[in-house]
């Protein structure tokens, strides 16, 4: 796995992004899932929310609660097009790179792996 601490330490340095965390529910759930289906379901997000030049509702696509890959989403700065370039400078009104979008299911995911082992 890749050493995320800067990323993550630079993401707890915002009041917003710091406050998400699983709740009980979402653990259970990704217990019940497994990381294998949760990792799908991200990458099915990523692929169809966020990875289109122009995405349906951006900004409003993500919500807030409901998913453990969306509360991931919201404290990894990855929920819209306008905090992926605000972020990590990934250009709005062009497709993200399949490459791209799995680096960044790997990140969700490593958030929601550190949240599980809290």
């Amino acid at each position: 796995m890749k050493n995320y601490d800067a990323a993550f330490a630079r993401l707890g340095k915002s009041k917003f992004r710091s406050r998400f965390h699983l709740s009980q529910a979402d653990r259970e759930y990704v217990a019940g899932k497994g990381l294998a289906a949760i990792r799908s379901h991200c990458a099915d997000f990523i692929r169809t929310r966020l990875a289109p030049a122009n995405p349906p509702n951006d900004g409003r696509q993500t919500p807030m609660r409901g998913h453990p890959v969306f509360k991931a989403q919201h404290a990894c700065a990855c929920c819209c097009r306008d905090c992926l370039a605000k972020w990590w400078g990934v250009p709005r009104g062009r497709e993200i790179p399949a490459a791209r979008q799995q680096g960044m299911v790997d990140f969700l995911m490593a958030w929601i792996e550190r949240e599980m082992a809290r």
